[in-house]
């Protein structure tokens, strides 16, 4: 049975998403022949100190416009997962070869041009599952215009942790690199960073992992429901406010995002991003077509990620941060879930732009790097509980 078009197919199910994990039974189990894919920074904490942030979250972009821009060469919708300094991809095994030898690209060139190692790997699912790891997956229209793949199971961290364990294993061989293409067209990173919408004062980059893989569906509704109780739904936690987008558009971030797109910096394309980037202020300006774009654009940011665990950035004010995370506190030493958090001033975005009519993607991140953070915070709890602490 040919499994290419396993996510193209699956059913987009309408319903909101607390709705959904209610009802295991739409969850659907990855093919055995698809591809885990999983990028990732090393030492990706330092780069965010040394004030890289902004960069450290293009480069994670850069590994999912890579792979959707091939898949969408084939006419084939693949699931991904934004985190920040990375990024996890499932693919049907047709794309596997292309998507790799464009990653290994996008790796080269990383290092070449900013001196940053990105590692890039691949498990097939079938070694997930033959490891007792469970993988399930169901499509969920957040709003009209965005949907999203909702993951039940550890497979995908089971795959970061082999991947990030035994880099040397995972070496890809590029048959033929005249051949291999990588194509980042549509990549951006031009918004300067996003103070947050009025009435609310901090950004919340949260990663939320369940103790137990069997309860996840349940625990994640729970929690969720909690967030819109306290922080009200989706839209209106969103970190980004189009009345406080502002285009930073300068010769060091045009410079960044040739490099980081592989792309020639010469005075061609210099001005080919400038002279794009003009347009674009003169299309943001109010009573302009630019407005659909803009208020599209709030749909369509990736602020929930489901991969196995919660991953969510969300703005706010103190107050409701301390009344939320005196519930996941109770929830945490009740040993039903463990998670990570990070609190910033500002969010920063990074975007997938195939055209400007309801065809682009927005990757959104804590100020500093929010994700590396928290997931920073994430780790430190895990070790002190394997040491009992």
């Amino acid at each position: 049975m040919d499994n290419t078009l396993f996510y193209t197919k699956l059913k987009n199910h309408k319903e909101p998403i607390t709705v959904l994990l209610s009802k295991t039974d739409n969850f659907q189990r990855i093919p055995d022949d698809w591809y885990i894919i999983v990028t990732d920074i090393k030492g990706s904490t330092v780069s965010v100190e040394k004030g890289l942030s902004e960069l450290v979250n293009l480069i994670a972009t850069g590994s999912i416009v890579a792979a959707l821009n091939i898949a969408k060469k084939h006419t084939i919708d693949i699931p991904f997962f934004f985190g920040g300094d990375g990024a996890t991809l499932l693919i049907p095994s047709m794309l596997l070869q292309e998507i790799m030898e464009a990653l290994i690209i996008h790796q080269e060139n990383i290092q070449k041009e900013f001196g940053i190692d990105l590692r890039v790997g691949n498990i097939a699912v079938s070694h997930a599952y033959k490891n007792n790891q469970e993988l399930k997956i169901a499509k969920a229209s957040i709003n009209e215009l965005h949907t999203i793949p909702v993951i039940l199971g550890n497979g995908l961290h089971f795959a970061e942790k082999t991947i990030k364990s035994r880099d040397l294993d995972f070496e890809f061989e590029v048959k033929n690199k005249q051949k291999a293409l990588l194509d980042l067209n549509g990549m951006e990173c031009r918004w300067n960073k996003i103070s947050p919408p009025e009435n609310s004062n901090e950004v919340v980059s949260l990663l939320i992992n369940a103790m137990q893989e069997s309860e996840q569906a349940s625990i994640f509704q729970n929690i969720l429901e909690k967030t819109d109780e306290i922080y009200g739904p989706l839209q209106s936690r969103s970190p980004i406010s189009i009345d406080k987008l502002e285009l930073k558009f300068n010769y060091k971030r045009i410079k960044t995002e040739l490099k980081a797109g592989h792309k020639k910096f010469s005075i061609i394309n210099f001005l080919k991003v400038w002279f794009s980037g003009m347009i674009g202020k003169y299309m943001y300006l109010p009573n302009n077509q630019g407005q659909k774009y803009l208020n599209e654009l709030k749909q369509l940011s990736d602020i929930l990620v489901m991969d196995g665990r919660i991953n969510m950035v969300i703005s706010g004010s103190p107050k409701q941060r301390k009344l939320f995370t005196k519930y996941l506190d109770d929830l945490e030493k009740n040993e039903l879930i463990i998670y990570g958090i990070y609190v910033s001033k500002k969010s920063i975005m990074s975007c997938y732009v195939q055209n400007r009519n309801a065809k682009h993607i927005h990757f959104v991140d804590g100020g500093s790097s929010g994700y590396t953070r928290a997931a920073k915070v994430l780790k430190q709890k895990v070790n002190h509980k394997k040491q009992g602490l």
